[in-house]
């Protein structure tokens, strides 16, 4: 059976007043406050050793020969994801679609 779900609901909730509504709602303000926040903890410690004396190296290699880099985006990418020689330079695929 198909559901309208544009339709207007009509139950017996809607005749119910103002006052019963508030009434099954919990007061906010009344009960406990829990001083830790579930999903900001205060104290979040991460594990591990601190690696800021450590040296790390990085070794870059220069364009290669199928390599261009896009002038929209500037990342390097393979020839065949060459577009279009724009007047800038190389565009991708990506970035001329």
């Amino acid at each position: 059976m198909a559901t309208d779900y544009d339709a207007p609901r009509k139950t017996d909730d809607d005749s119910e007043s103002i006052e019963a509504l508030k009434e099954r709602v919990p007061d906010k303000l009344s009960g406990v406050v829990d001083s830790e926040d579930a999903d900001n903890p205060g104290d979040y410690n991460l594990g591990g050793s601190d690696l800021s004396d450590l040296d790390l190296d990085v070794v870059v290699l220069p364009p290669q020969a199928d390599e261009f880099t896009c002038m929209e985006c500037f990342l390097v990418k393979h020839r065949s994801q060459l577009d279009h020689e724009g007047k800038i330079g190389p565009i991708c695929a990506e970035c001329a679609a």
